[in-house]
């Protein structure tokens, strides 16, 4: 697939599910912004990138929320970065909103597998 069929073929996220995503991604280890963005984009297949004009008010509101802490650090190639990590709020936070989600995904299954009505 060539970068144009990727750009089209992209998700366009439902609101909150970026908070999701966020928290899910930080529940496999603490991370900054950049690497939150390039693990979202491997993860999914290529198929979700996000930019940093969404990733970091997202990453804010997290935080302001307290359901993940950040700090810093210092990267590989010896920068400073912010450091995000998920909190017990967090961590609470994700189990629900990763049932919330299985049951959307599931009610949309279900209309979306659904045989046809006969028309009237």
């Amino acid at each position: 697939m060539g970068k144009r069929e990727q750009a089209q073929s992209r998700i366009e996220l439902l609101q909150g599910t970026l908070d999701l995503i966020i928290l899910q991604v930080l529940r496999w280890g603490p991370n900054h912004g950049y690497g939150i963005a390039q693990q979202i984009r491997t993860s999914s297949n290529e198929l979700l990138q996000v930019e940093t004009g969404s990733l970091y008010p997202a990453l804010h509101r997290l935080e302001r929320r307290k359901l993940i802490a950040a700090g810093w650090d210092v990267s590989e190639n010896k920068q400073r970065v912010r450091v995000y990590r998920l909190t017990a709020a967090g961590r609470k936070q994700l189990v629900a909103e990763r049932t919330k989600w299985e049951q959307l995904s599931a009610a949309m299954g279900g209309i979306l597998n659904a045989p046809r009505e006969a028309e009237a």
